[in-house]
Order: C-alpha cells, then structure tokens, then sequence
C-alpha cells in the first residue's frame, strides 16, 4: 500500500538537513570534483562546483527591503519549508539562498534540505508536469503536519520564461540555461520573494 505524502514528510523531516550542512556538503563535495546522487559524472561536477559559487555569491549579497521584512514578521503559523534539491540543480541555486535568508528573517519558518534521489517517494508526490522537477518546497504545518502549499521548481515570472521558450523551440538549449542564469542575477531573487510571500498570504 502506497503511503501518503503526510506520512513520507513525517518519516523524512527527522534525516532532512539544515541549509548550512547542505552548503556545507555541497561544498566539500564541489571541492572533491563529486556531486550529490547516484550519478558521478564531469557534467554534474561541474554543476555543482558552479553552483557552490554562485550560492556563495547569493548567501553573501541578498538584500530584502523592508516590506518583505514586515511580511514575514506578520506570518505567525509555524511552518516548516522541505525543499527537494540536488547540488547539480541550475535552478536551485537562486532560489535556495532566498529561500534560506527569509527562514532567517522569520521566527517562525524552518528551512530544511532533503536530497531528491535519497527521497523518490516523497518527490512523486510532487511532480510537476508529471517530471521530478527540482528543487521543490514543500510547505508544512508544524501543528497539524499537513502539506499547506508547494512550490517550485521556479518562480512564477522564470516559469513564463521557460514555457515561451520551450513552446518556441521543443526543449531547453544550454544557451538559454546561461540566458536564465543572467536573467536570475538581473532578478536578485525577487520573484521567488513574491511567490514565496503570496504563498504566506493564502494561508
């Protein structure tokens, strides 16, 4: 019998990490030319190894102005974000850092970090278009346990981007990987802030 998605997070939330031991192995691991997952290739190495950069970057200049502040202060349920990710994931390493800056800025979000290959169960749960896409937040109630809300694997506005793009051309070219990369620096993480805080409101 299949077990549903309540009890899969209640079985994973005592193995997920902090944000800090997952940049701490994403780390150790980008500096041992490995990744995380079953798959050790070049091209996985070398995602991961920009990607601890780029989160590097992102840990350091993420800026929130007032009002997101206020926002997350005026968010009073205790809830806890479980996010799907692996170190090779392109798009995970904009929104992780977001994701991690406003569980700091709030008492009452807890950020943790389960790998997808070590959680297939509970990431099929989550599909999105039928794919397991990455990274995927999971929302969760700390008093009840229930899902509350998921989000991922980007913003609504990278999303348009990717969809438009995809209808025009089939799939995603490595050169459009790069463009959404420029496009996610030009962005500062403000579209993931915007989905993120209307996920907030709609509780």
């Amino acid at each position: 019998m299949e077990k549903i998605a309540g009890e899969l997070i209640r079985e994973s939330l005592p193995t997920a990490m902090s944000y800090e031991a997952y940049r701490a192995r994403v780390t150790q691991l980008a500096e041992a030319g490995k990744s995380t997952g079953p798959q050790q290739t070049e091209a996985l190495t070398n995602y991961t190894q920009l990607n601890d950069k780029r989160m590097k970057r992102w840990d350091k200049t993420l800026k929130f102005g007032p009002e997101v502040v206020d926002a997350l202060n005026a968010q009073h349920k205790k809830i806890t974000w479980l996010v799907l990710t692996e170190s090779w994931c392109g798009d995970a390493s904009p929104s992780m850092p977001v994701m991690n800056k406003m569980a700091e800025l709030s008492p009452n979000i807890s950020l943790k970090v389960l790998l997808r290959d070590e959680n297939i169960e509970l990431m099929d749960r989550f599909l999105t278009d039928g794919a397991r896409s990455i990274p995927k937040l999971i929302i969760v109630d700390d008093a009840t346990g229930e899902t509350i809300g998921s989000w991922g694997p980007r913003s609504t506005n990278a999303t348009t981007l990717v969809d438009a793009y995809k209808q025009k051309h089939g799939e995603l070219t490595p050169e459009f990987k790069q463009d959404l990369q420029i496009w996610y620096n030009k962005d500062k993480g403000q579209s993931v802030v915007e989905d993120l805080l209307s996920g907030l409101r709609l509780e």
